[in-house]
């Protein structure tokens, strides 16, 4: 039963899918939304096979099938794979209930432990967002609207060839920047600021700090594209009339960058939640970040079906955060593309 219901999903769905676009785009065209050449006429039918077929490909077999896949397994016992589709396999909402209140028998009257690791990641997520977007808009508005070529060229290159660097290989670079004996606390010490060594790892600055050094290229680009279509007549207009630089941002520049900086705290916000490296290398004896949480359930606990599901929750999480987002900025979801 299980098997068939997932086929049906996978087959159904990409079908539903196709028909849907084809309709849509029959609509557009006949009450005259659409003119012109249609998509097969511009590109040629080798083209927009091809195009069709890649996109097909991209979103539903790499995106779409293992969410699909993850989320049923999430609501299934943990089984020996033997016993998968048999009587005993069926749909349960344990998973859930273990992540909410802990194992069957449980003194304690929630899981605290893996609730605290959620929410604490959800907040420090959030602030790492808030505090990136403060960094990179300045750097942002400059590139867009005062630095010349050469210098915008620089810059680029500047923000660009550090992430050449593997991931890894830059967490382990600040974990040695932030350690007891570390540079930072060296020259501290040695300045006389400080008269013995701070536990930036222990009281997570390493991992903020690698967290949002990881993203700021996410947020300044995404930031850049959106002020870069800015016209400076409206920003010197604006100054003409005696607007000062707090109202000019305010009023002109941040309205018109909407798309991308919610797009900029979109993509932010997931890669933080959704980070890894980061919490595993930089993270203190203290802290338990969701992500680990999640890899512990899969490979050390053995229980896929519960990795699916706290995954599954980390994913509607993000969801939430971009519709949230939207509605704040009052967008829509194709508006952030832009």
């Amino acid at each position: 039963m299980r098997s068939q219901v997932v086929l049906y999903v996978i087959f159904l769905l990409p079908l539903t899918t196709v028909v849907l676009l084809i309709l849509g785009s029959r609509y557009d065209r006949r009450s005259g939304t659409v003119r012109g050449q249609g998509f097969l006429e511009r590109n040629g039918a080798i083209v927009a096979t091809y195009l069709v077929l890649a996109t097909f490909i991209w979103i539903f077999v790499t995106i779409i099938f293992p969410q699909i896949a993850m989320v049923d397994l999430s609501f299934r016992p943990n089984l020996p794979p033997r016993q998968a589709g048999g009587p005993d396999d069926h749909y349960t909402l344990d998973n859930y209930r273990y992540f909410l209140f802990g194992p069957p028998g449980s003194t304690d009257l929630f899981n605290f432990l893996h609730l605290n690791a959620y929410v604490a990641t959800i907040v420090a997520s959030v602030c790492i967002t808030i505090f990136n977007f403060l960094l990179c808009y300045p750097i942002a508005y400059f590139m867009a609207q005062s630095a010349y070529p050469r210098t915008l060229r620089r810059l680029i290159a500047f923000l660009i060839l550090p992430y050449w660097v593997n991931e890894v290989l830059r967490v382990f670079a600040i974990r040695l920047l932030l350690s007891n004996s570390g540079i930072v606390n060296n020259v501290l010490i040695g300045t006389g600021i400080l008269t013995e060594p701070v536990d930036f790892i222990g009281n997570n600055v390493g991992l903020y700090w690698g967290l949002s050094y990881s993203c700021i290229l996410v947020m300044v680009f995404t930031l850049y594209n959106a002020l870069e279509s800015l016209e400076k007549s409206q920003i010197e207009a604006a100054r003409d009339l005696g607007a000062p630089w707090w109202h000019v941002h305010a009023f002109v520049a941040m309205p018109h960058a909407k798309p991308g900086i919610a797009s900029g705290c979109s993509l932010t916000f997931m890669f933080c939640v959704g980070s890894l490296a980061a919490p595993l290398v930089l993270g203190g004896p203290r802290t338990l970040w969701f992500t680990p949480v999640i890899y512990n359930r899969f490979y050390q606990a053995l229980n896929w079906p519960q990795g699916a599901a706290y995954a599954f929750i980390l994913l509607v999480s993000c969801v939430i955060f971009v519709l949230v987002t939207l509605r704040l900025f009052r967008l829509k979801l194709g508006q952030i593309a832009r």
